[in-house]
């Protein structure tokens, strides 16, 4: 008998429960605030709060699917009507996920080129490199100059 009940339950229109929604609800907002969180992290370089949030944020999406009852993205167009406020909540936390993921890529992208200029391994490169006199190191100013010549 509560074998059927859990599988009446599991199977039934996906999520109808007011309280499932409401608890939806509350936890995209506390995502949404996370998301926030997270960018502000990583615009001041706080890799260190960025990546301890990482966990808890996976956990927090888990909780989102299970209470919605999205497994795929069929299933998240099943939702009734009533659940537009959430997929726009949740539209939202995507948007602002990219944003975060964007930054990221850029703050990557920095410092590849970052590394990249400090190694010397192409005489002919157009990047400068300076010593700590401010002047610029001798290979990598293409024309092989040296300090006394230049």
């Amino acid at each position: 008998m509560i074998d059927s009940l859990l599988t009446d339950t599991n199977t039934s229109a996906i999520g109808m429960q007011p309280s499932s929604l409401e608890q939806a609800l509350a936890l995209a907002q506390t995502l949404e605030d996370m998301l926030e969180q997270e960018f502000a992290h990583l615009k001041v370089q706080n890799l260190d709060a960025f990546e301890a949030s990482q966990a808890s944020k996976n956990e927090l999406l888990q909780q989102l699917a299970q209470l919605a009852g999205i497994h795929s993205p069929e299933s998240a167009d099943a939702l009734g009507p009533e659940w537009d406020g959430f997929k726009e909540q949740m539209a939202r936390c995507r948007d602002m996920h990219r944003r975060n993921e964007v930054l990221i890529g850029r703050k990557i992208d920095a410092i590849r080129g970052a590394l990249q200029s400090l190694q010397v391994q192409d005489p002919a490169s157009s990047v400068e490199i300076y010593d700590r006199l401010g002047k610029l190191s001798r290979g990598r100013r293409g024309g092989g100059r040296g300090y006394a010549e230049a």
